[in-house]
């Protein structure tokens, strides 16, 4: 049987609620990389079980607490907890997309599932979710209440460098359909899951670009970092004057306007490629003026080594936005980096918009989705940020 000892330390740790135990505070090891191993004190008393990495600077991830061991049944009730959410949601819908399963923030550790229609779509970030892989993907299927045609394996992020994972990337059941479009609240968009961006596309920002979108109406629209278009899109069909979006990727461009041509607003769109951050300040000293401003950049801090130069990164970006601001204007600023904490941003918008020579107002302040939960326990999960600025 696993077994991992932890220090006093990580016991105290525990007892916190949070359901991780680095590395430093494991004291003896009795368990194989990726087992399910039972965790105890430094008295010999049990804590839980959790996934056991050799490698990760996270040493264990506490799947339960306390006696009960984790079989097929407990999994698939907590897989079938996890759905039930999204279909309260209204996520189930079998034309649509959302994420499944979020990893730790719905316990369970190191695994996501997406679904875009009838494709499921897996990214493992642990050796235990690579080894469970099959099995959560085949209760995840009974527990749908439509068919899946095909299941597809992403497991090619970064953090598996840091369990020491290479990345993999196959086919695991079916195959992937040609033209795979995705429909959602009245908004058709393609999907790419071999090439996009994460599984295939930025779930969690849905209920921001709608949101987004209701401040569109009879004025012009700058989407930067626009990625497939989809904050466009979305102001487009809510009756934007005009659009324009600005990413560095040809291929997210080409996208862009393809799901601007599905949904009937390609005539009030423009796509430009170029760095948004030149862009922008090209932009403000022309002297161009937008009614409604996005910004949606990639994590500028992935670690916290990088914070330092986040904020001034946060703070030039979104001065050059209020700057393109209309009076009355709206900016829409996003920042998915955890290392940057909301209080931090919210300050890194206030010390913007002051260098820019504007009044703001924060009128909303947004994380993700229904479908990206937040678990209190565990801070990590919530990561996005999506901050509504009105502005003099």
């Amino acid at each position: 049987m696993s077994i991992v000892h932890v220090t006093g330390k990580a016991r105290r740790w525990l007892a916190s609620g949070h359901p991780w135990v680095y590395r430093d505070d494991v004291a003896e090891v009795a368990a194989e990389p990726g087992d399910l191993a039972r965790v105890v004190d430094p008295t010999g008393a049990l804590l839980g079980h959790a996934f056991f990495s050799a490698r990760s600077r996270i040493a264990l991830r506490f799947v339960t607490r306390g006696e009960a061991r984790p079989d097929r049944a407990f999994f698939d009730g907590r897989i079938r907890a996890a759905i039930a959410v999204r279909e309260r949601a209204g996520l189930l819908d079998p034309r649509g997309a959302c994420r499944l399963i979020a990893g730790d923030a719905d316990l369970l550790p190191g695994f996501v599932l997406d679904r875009y229609g009838s494709t499921l779509v897996t990214q493992c970030g642990t050796l235990a979710a690579d080894r469970n892989r099959d099995a959560f993907v085949e209760l995840a299927r009974a527990a749908l209440p439509f068919e899946i045609e095909c299941v597809y394996d992403k497991s090619d992020s970064a953090s598996r460098r840091l369990e020491g994972l290479e990345q993999h990337v196959e086919v695991v059941d079916g195959a992937l359909p040609q033209g795979l479009v995705v429909h959602e609240d009245g908004l058709d968009y393609a999907v790419d899951v071999v090439h996009g961006h994460k599984t295939g596309h930025y779930l969690d920002q849905r209920d921001n670009r709608t949101r987004a979108a209701e401040f569109a109406r009879g004025v012009d629209v700058l989407d930067a970092f626009s990625y497939d278009g989809l904050f466009g899109v979305r102001a487009a069909l809510a009756g934007a004057k005009s659009v324009l979006c600005v990413d560095q990727s040809k291929e997210a461009l080409e996208r862009a306007a393809a799901n601007a041509e599905r949904n009937g607003v390609l005539d009030r769109m423009k796509f430009e490629r170029a760095n948004c951050m030149h862009d922008l300040r090209a932009r403000a000293e022309r002297g161009e003026q937008y009614g409604l401003v996005i910004v949606d950049p990639p994590a500028f801090a992935k670690s916290r080594r990088e914070v330092q130069g986040a904020e001034r990164g946060y703070v030039e970006l979104n001065r050059r936005a209020f700057t393109l601001l209309a009076p009355g204007g709206m900016l829409v600023s996003a920042s998915c980096s955890f290392n940057v904490r909301a209080a931090d941003f919210q300050s890194h918008l206030s010390r913007a918009a002051h260098k820019a020579g504007r009044s703001a107002w924060l009128t909303e302040f947004r994380g993700a989705g229904a479908d990206h939960p937040v678990l209190l326990t565990l801070p990590e999960t919530s990561y996005l940020k999506c901050a509504f600025v009105r502005v003099d």
